[in-house]
Parts: structure tokens; sequence; C-alpha cells
């Protein structure tokens, strides 16, 4: 009886506290006035991008063959639909989410796409608890009805953050390759400022040497730099905030203070360069003696499994005589 009573009173106090936290997320709330700006700037955008670039391609004969891929872009325009009424969702709420944002422009993935993938991977999670209870219900594990309930609500929840954590991983390691390029990208505008090139001229050919991604990022910056008629440093910082790199924020602000003495460029370049290969280092051999002692523990746990294994025959028989 004792038990059924703290049952019920659990599963009230949960589903309480999610009804309230649905309606905090529900109702409007104060902003600040930077994420009421952002939300204006985002809408704003939004309605500039909704605009038809091109004309809509002329319709198919009816005796042309119908596209293999209608199933699939239906089912494309129904997921672009979603998310972005889900980005639209999280503009009028507030929620910036920047570093999140940060690890998507650095992946080249967009917003609306990753808020879809998480509903699908949610509402897959809503079937895939069920059907779990179901696989050991056949097999006899248990039969309680709650089970299935509070199953598709766990693996909804959890397939719901598993972008998330994608996202977090895979950026982690771009991030860290991003951070060697621009080391020696810095290594690169140095020579060039040595061999007597202008610090614009130095900062585009040194982007230009190589065809790899993060060099491409650089060279995109630079160029939309002079279109919209900014300082290259200014689109290195601008850079570095989107994707969320705080070396380019950092030599953005260094080049603004000394971009008209070059020996000072020069000495800057070349000391942040030679900081971030430190740094690297470091981290480098960090890695290595967390990698170090996690072997270290396994062969521990081999040693001790193999001195159990040899022990524990002549231990029954002592405790048997």
């Amino acid at each position: 009886m004792n038990s059924d009573i703290t049952t019920a009173v659990l599963v009230g106090a949960l589903f309480g506290l999610g009804l309230y936290a649905l309606v905090r997320a529900l109702l409007p709330t104060r902003r600040g006035p930077v994420s009421t700006v952002a939300r204006v700037d985002a809408l704003r955008a939004r309605g500039g991008a909704g605009a038809p670039l091109a004309p809509s391609a002329p319709s198919a004969p009816s005796g042309a063959p119908v596209a293999k891929g209608g199933v699939s872009g239906r089912l494309a325009e129904l997921r672009e639909r979603t998310g972005g009424r889900l980005a639209e969702l999280y503009v009028q709420r507030g929620w910036e989410q920047r570093s999140l944002r940060a690890d998507l422009a650095l992946l080249d993935r967009t917003w609306e796409s990753f808020l879809a993938t998480k509903v699908v991977l949610a509402a897959t999670g809503l079937f895939f608890g069920p059907f779990l209870f179901s696989l050991g219900w056949m097999l006899g594990m248990g039969a309680s009805p709650v089970v299935p309930v509070w199953l598709a609500l766990a693996f909804a929840a959890g397939f719901f953050f598993l972008p998330d954590v994608e996202v977090r991983r895979d950026a982690k390691a771009k991030r860290r390759d991003f951070r060697r390029v621009v080391a020696a990208y810095l290594d690169l505008v140095a020579m060039s400022l040595a061999g007597g090139r202008g610090l614009p001229e130095a900062l585009k050919a040194a982007a230009e040497v190589s065809d790899g991604w993060a060099l491409r990022r650089i060279r995109s910056a630079l160029a939309d730099a002079r279109i919209t008629g900014l300082t290259q440093w200014q689109a290195l910082g601008r850079l570095g905030d989107e994707v969320g790199v705080d070396e380019l924020k950092d030599l953005s602000a260094s080049l603004a203070l000394v971009a008209d003495d070059g020996a000072k460029v020069r000495a800057s370049l070349s000391a942040r360069a030679e900081t971030m290969r430190h740094r690297e280092l470091g981290e480098i051999e960090g890695s290595a003696g967390e990698r170090s002692q996690s072997m270290l523990i396994a062969q521990l746990l081999l040693c001790m499994g193999f001195l159990i294994f040899l022990i524990f025959p002549a231990g029954m028989r002592v405790f048997q005589a």
C-alpha cells in the first residue's frame, strides 16, 4: 500500500513538473535588449531570404514519366517546413543557442535542418520505447501498462539530444583542425609581410596557398569583406565569432591596433602563431597522458582478472575442505 502511494506521488510530481516546464516554455518571457535586437535581425534576414530567387520551372507534360524522387521530395519539403517553424519558434522565444549555432556553422549545417532532425529522432524514440517493451513482454519480462509510457518518454528525450552530442563532438575535432590551420596561416602572413607586401595583400595571398576547407572559409570571409566594405581583420573577427574560434577574434583585435605598423604586425603574428602551437602541443601531451593512464588501468584490471583466475581454484579447494 505504501509503495503504491509513493509511486502515485512520484508520478504526480513528475507530471506537475513537466506541466510547469511546458507552461513556462509557452508563456512569453521578458527578453533583454540584446536578444530583442537579435530576434529582429533574424526575422529580417529570414524575410529577405524567403523571397523567390528564380522563376519556377515549367511543369512536365502529361505524358512525361513522374520522377522517382517524389516521395523523398515531399519528405524533404516537410522536414524543411518543420525546421523553419521550429527556428521561428526559437527566434520568437529568444533562445539563441550561440555555441550550438557556431558548431553548426563550422560544420556547414543549417540550423533548420538540425532542428528538424531533432524532432524526427524524438518521434522515432516515441515508437522505439514501446517497441522494446513489446519485445520484453513477448519474452515474459513484464506487463505493466506504465512502463511503455516511460520508455517512450525516455527514448524520445534521449533521441532528441543525440544530434547535440554528435554536433559537439564533430565540431570539437574540426575546430581543433581549424586552429592548426590558423597557426600556419599566421606564419604565412608574417612571411608575406617580411617580403614587402602590405597587410591586405599578405592576408589574401596567405589564404590562397591551399584549397583546404579552413583556408576556403578564410578566403570567403576576406572576399565578403571587399564586397561589404569591412576591413579584412574585421572580417576575420566576424568569422571567428561565427565558427566559435577565439583565436581569430583576438587576431582581429590585435590587427586593428597595429595595422599601420608592419614590424609590429609581423612580431604580433609570429608570437601569436607560436603561442597557438605551444597550446596545441600542450593539449596533445595532455591527451597522450590521459590515454597512458587509461592503458595503465586496463593493464591493472587485466592482471587482477588473471590473478583471480589463478587463485580461484585453490581457494575453492580450501573452502570445500
